[in-house]
């Protein structure tokens, strides 16, 4: 079973890699996306609040030992 941080970790890059994907695709102002993704990795590494860890933790992910 996957872990909480391999969890976190592939959501996150999942995000990243859409973000470049809509900035390519779609219209350059997605950058704005990716951004916000940066600063919230950012901040999570900081303060240790990650809303999508949160969410997984009640969806039933197992922690792993970044969020126990």
């Amino acid at each position: 079973m996957m872990s909480l941080d391999r969890a976190v970790m592939m959501f996150a890059g999942l995000m990243i890699l859409v973000s470049v994907a809509l900035t390519y695709w779609v219209h350059p102002a997605w950058m704005w996306f990716t951004v916000f993704i940066g600063v919230n990795l950012f901040q999570a590494s900081i303060t240790g609040f990650c809303p999508i860890a949160r969410l997984f933790r009640r969806l039933g992910v197992v922690p792993g030992p970044a969020f126990r």
